[in-house]
């Protein structure tokens, strides 16, 4: 088991940095992480405008088409379970819940007003889910949500399992993970990974730079663009 958690120092330049910057650093780090790791299905990213959010995964599972299988009184329980699993583990967090509904995932909504504010209030930054949202504007402020979908009603929703490995919009989710998103969606930061991050966005940006200066000068050509490639690749 990774020995968690992370200096808070580090989270916190961690969230200075959007998740396509986070990913392209990933890259450098590791090419193994080029095609894994990170959402890679459309999520709704419901406010925009909030920055990144990073944080280690409670991860569940829920269901909402049909009714739960065990008794009232067993799903109250189990729901209790719920928050007492959230609150008691690592902070600060974020939720990665995956609706179990298949093709009509977020026919139900466990996200609105009341879990929003509850979840906030443990210590959670925001949700990854392929479930639904709703109460828009009555949610919790400051917590983000990149969900499968906006609906109306929460249905039958209900608390199937936690701590549980999940697979959410593409992203593969340990318990602990640590989790990195913003509107763009997000991705998983494997530990040995987290504190060469920094470094790598540094030589990301030496790279770019050259390329983006040579694109404004004012006799810019496909010449100049190949010396600025060239340039850059020697930046190490």
């Amino acid at each position: 088991m990774n020995p968690l958690p992370h200096p808070q120092t580090l989270l916190d330049a961690l969230a200075k940095f959007d998740t396509p910057t986070i990913c392209n650093a990933l890259e450098l780090i590791e090419p193994a992480y080029r095609n894994q790791g990170f959402t890679s299905e459309p999520l709704q990213c419901i406010y925009p405008d909030l920055p990144p959010m990073v944080g280690y995964a409670r991860t569940g599972t829920i269901r909402a088409i049909q009714g739960s299988r065990i008794s009232p009184e067993e799903q109250k329980e189990l729901r209790i379970q719920w928050y007492r699993y959230v609150d008691e583990g690592l902070k600060p967090s974020i939720v990665v819940l995956l609706d179990l509904d298949g093709a009509r995932a977020g026919f139900g909504a466990f996200w609105g007003e009341v879990n929003t504010h509850v979840h906030r209030g443990l210590g959670v930054k925001g949700v990854v889910t392929n479930g639904s949202i709703r109460d828009i504007p009555m949610n919790a402020s400051h917590f983000q949500l990149l969900a499968g979908s906006v609906m109306p009603s929460h249905a039958h929703v209900h608390v199937v399992a936690m701590d549980v490995p999940v697979t959410v919009a593409g992203m593969a989710v340990q318990p602990n993970d640590l989790i990195h998103a913003d509107q763009h969606g997000a991705v998983v930061i494997p530990y040995a990974a987290a504190e060469k991050i920094n470094h790598a966005v540094e030589l990301i940006a030496k790279k770019e730079a050259v390329i983006i200066n040579a694109s404004k000068e004012s006799h810019f050509s496909w010449e100049s663009l190949r010396n600025a490639i060239n340039l850059s690749a020697d930046i190490h």
